[in-house]
């Protein structure tokens, strides 16, 4: 019996649960119904500083500082590549290539950009003044690592 109670009580539950996150489940559709076509936002204006941006984390690719509209990037050129190379670097000023991206999958050096990283659009994106879409809470490591610092001393 208590068996059999404790089954209904979960089934309840469960159903009660995922009648709460049906009303709550957030969209980019907003209300515009699945059967119509909404109306889309317009599109972002890139940031064209060619100002480095922060990374956010280790190992996070960076962004792309300026426009690359019309940019070819596909088997038999790379734009990207006529200044950030190893070659064009000194008469571009821009960043060279990651040291990364001349290795192979078994970690061996290559002469040339490795295939696996050469299409640069992959990882690397332009920066927007988009709105975000969802909120965001993250915080730097930086933050974190002054936060530990300045409350060392404080007790609970």
């Amino acid at each position: 019996m208590k068996r059999k109670l404790s089954l209904v009580a979960a089934l309840v539950l469960a159903v009660a649960g995922s009648a709460m996150a049906q009303t709550s489940i957030a969209t980019l559709r907003g209300g515009t119904p699945l059967n119509t076509e909404s109306e889309p936002p317009a599109m972002a204006k890139e940031i064209n500083s060619d100002l480095r941006q922060v990374r956010n984390y280790p190992e996070q690719p960076p962004l792309i500082p300026h426009k690359i509209d019309g940019y070819q990037i596909d088997l038999n050129a790379n734009k990207c590549l006529s200044c950030h190379s190893r070659a064009a670097v000194e008469i571009s000023q821009a960043p060279m290539i990651s040291i990364t991206h001349f290795m192979n999958r078994d970690n061996q050096f290559l002469a040339s950009v490795t295939p696996r990283r050469y299409f640069c659009n992959q990882c690397h994106v332009v920066q927007t003044d988009a709105r975000p879409l969802v909120e965001n809470g993250f915080v730097d490591i930086d933050q974190v690592l002054d936060y530990v610092k300045n409350n060392q001393g404080s007790s609970d």
